[in-house]
Parts: C-alpha cells; structure tokens; sequence
C-alpha cells in the first residue's frame, strides 16, 4: 500500500537530563547587599537578633556585605528565604532571593 505510514521506532533507552537548577526542590537563597546607609554595627546586630548567628558568624557576613557587596545569610525553601528578604526589608536592608548555585 501506498503512503502508508509505519508506526515510528521508539528508543525505550533515552534519558531525559532535568536541569537541577529548576527543579521545585532546589534551594534558595537569601543575599544581603551591601549599602551607604546602615552602619556595620547595626548590620551585625541584626544578624544576630534575626538569624540567631554567633556574634563571629555576624561579624564575617557583615564584612563580606561590606567587603564583597553582598552576603548569603540563609538557605531553604523559597518561601522562607521571602519571609527573610521581607524582614530584612523591615530591618532598612536591602536584601534579595534567588535560587542556589549548589
């Protein structure tokens, strides 16, 4: 018969690679920026209060904020690390979110 189509040939070995980086699992991130408004005491200050750090943990993201421009100060789910970036909004930082690296 003619124009008949046969039925395509399945290959049951093809593996489908997920990008991690979108997966609904991955974790996020919460990043602190640097800015020309708070002083670096009170950016320890609230590292401790807020996110319960040893005052040495505090003291080296504060100076990454500072030196680097920018500090990860936490790690979770995605609406946790909102709940962080909002408080730390309440705080008069600027913070943001965004997915892990890792």
């Amino acid at each position: 018969m003619a124009g008949v189509v046969g039925s395509p040939q399945i290959d049951g070995s093809l593996e489908v690679e997920l990008d991690a980086s979108h997966s609904p699992d991955s974790p996020w991130v919460t990043i602190v920026w640097n800015d020309p408004v708070n002083l670096q005491t009170y950016v320890s200050w609230v590292f401790r209060s807020y996110f319960g750090h040893s005052a040495a943990e505090a003291e080296r993201l504060m100076l990454l904020v500072h030196n680097e421009g920018r500090a990860v100060v936490a790690t979770g789910g995605r609406e946790q690390m909102e709940r962080h970036v909002e408080a730390m909004h309440d705080f008069g930082l600027w913070a943001t979110l965004t997915r892990s690296d890792a």
